[in-house]
């Protein structure tokens, strides 16, 4: 059941409460022994949903949650969002990491439901009105009590969008299609830095399978203060969004030491990107097995294997084959492994890799034929792969009285050319290079 908050002391969150009425069928209900101001009074109730009005203005309440009859899963805050950023449709959680200048405690944070934010964030762009945008917003402001996870669900950023009959259909419309949707998944994290409309923090909620709980922009670190000093805040925003992971954005190494000491993962956005769909104690095995995410470690295509052992690429075979054609070599590795080490930004593979039944014969196989496009022989036994091509050899062709310059290069071409009257054929000035690699 998730419960609905109307603030009848914002306009914007009154407008989205009529549009939450009249788009969906409620059952008209009565709350005699709890005070009309307070949630009381006329309440209303549909499947999966039970909506309630305060007087007073949503930031400042107390737990709006203890005025619901319903056991609730989550609750919802639909509210104005006020900003210079035009038209704007947002989501976000409570809380505060310095003062409480607007709501709550300070150094609290209500309980998150990252899951429903990524659903409603999704809705709202189902939704949203032409010339709309749509985002999330870092942490901020009351209430911080919430006995059930929370999120304000807000249209903004002006008047004009408050008083928007769209724009408040729109919202009202996102709310109600997160029915049913759990608050937390197993990938979740506490975001740090960067600007108060968190645009990292909605690239991994666009384009991952992680959620985002609390986030605390670079103002709000700012008026938290020294990470050291605030230890508590820090481990009461991952309790509150029930994460033990952190993204940091931007330089800062006081503060990921002190979430380290604390035993918090900090990540980077790579490894949020690479983990997306890997169980993650299969990210916690591999990165034991070969090196970390940060390191270089890429997942391959049999991420799921039930079991893999670790190997040595061939490395020899492997670096002659990226350089005949480096995108397939590493498409070649991803194909056949678990996982794998890489270097210069992921784009080679090198070192050690896990693999699963025949991978490591088939990456072999591969790389031979990438070969193939360059050598006129390629064979494999005995443990090793045995390459052979002909090749233009300068020395015979002076040997045989061929001058440098365009005769040399018809040779190395394969055509044949006339020296003194007499034709020389590009067999008589080659040789074979015969090349060994190990596997």
């Amino acid at each position: 059941m998730i419960g609905i908050v109307v603030s009848r002391a914002d306009s914007a969150s009154v407008h989205i409460g009529e549009h939450l009425l009249d788009i969906a069928e409620w059952d008209v209900q009565t709350d005699e022994g709890r005070p009309d101001a307070d949630g009381g009074g006329t309440f209303y109730r549909r499947e999966g949903f039970e909506l309630r009005e305060f007087d007073d203005l949503h930031i400042y309440l107390d737990d709006p949650a203890e005025a619901f009859d319903a056991d609730l899963d989550l609750l919802a805050v639909v509210s104005r969002h006020s900003g210079e950023t035009g038209p704007l449709l947002t989501a976000h959680f409570t809380g505060n990491f310095g003062p409480a200048d607007y709501g709550g405690e300070s150094g609290h944070f209500a309980r998150a439901c990252p899951n429903a934010q990524r659903a409603v964030v999704a809705a709202l762009r189902d939704h949203a009105p032409d010339g709309y945008d749509v985002g999330i917003e870092a942490t901020h402001h009351g209430p911080t009590r919430t006995t059930v996870p929370s999120m304000f669900v807000e249209l903004g950023s002006g008047e004009d969008e408050w008083k928007d009959p769209d724009g408040a259909r729109a919202v009202a419309a996102a709310v109600l299609d997160i029915e049913g949707v759990d608050a937390d998944t197993d990938r979740q994290l506490v975001g740090f830095g960067g600007g108060h409309y968190a645009p990292r923090f909605l690239r991994v909620l666009d384009d991952t399978d992680w959620c985002v709980g609390h986030i605390a922009a670079d103002w709000q670190l700012k008026a938290m203060g020294s990470p050291d000093a605030n230890r508590d805040v820090l481990r009461r925003a991952f309790e509150a969004s029930a994460a033990d992971v952190a993204l940091v954005d931007g330089d800062r190494d006081g503060l990921a030491a002190v979430l380290d000491e604390e035993g918090y993962r900090v990540v980077s956005e790579t490894w949020v990107r690479e983990t997306a769909g890997v169980p993650l104690a299969r990210v916690r095995e591999l990165e034991s097995d070969i090196t970390r995410i940060e390191d270089g470690l890429r997942f391959g295509a049999h991420i799921d294997a039930d079991s893999y052992s670790v190997v040595s690429l061939p490395d020899g075979l492997l670096g002659e084959a990226q350089g005949v054609d480096l995108d397939a070599s590493l498409d070649a590795v991803a194909e056949t492994t678990v996982a794998f080490h890489t270097t210069e930004g992921g784009t080679r593979a090198i070192g050690r890799a896990a693999v699963a039944g025949a991978g490591y014969d088939e990456l072999v196989e591969r790389l031979c034929e990438i070969l193939r496009q360059k050598y006129d022989s390629v064979v494999r036994e005995n443990g090793a792969v045995t390459a052979r091509v002909s090749a233009f050899d300068p020395a015979a062709a002076r040997e045989l009285g061929v001058p440098e310059g365009p005769a040399f290069g018809k040779l190395s071409a394969g055509q044949a050319v006339e020296v003194d009257g007499e034709t020389i054929d590009p067999a008589h000035v080659s040789r074979e290079r015969v090349v060994e690699f190990t596997v």
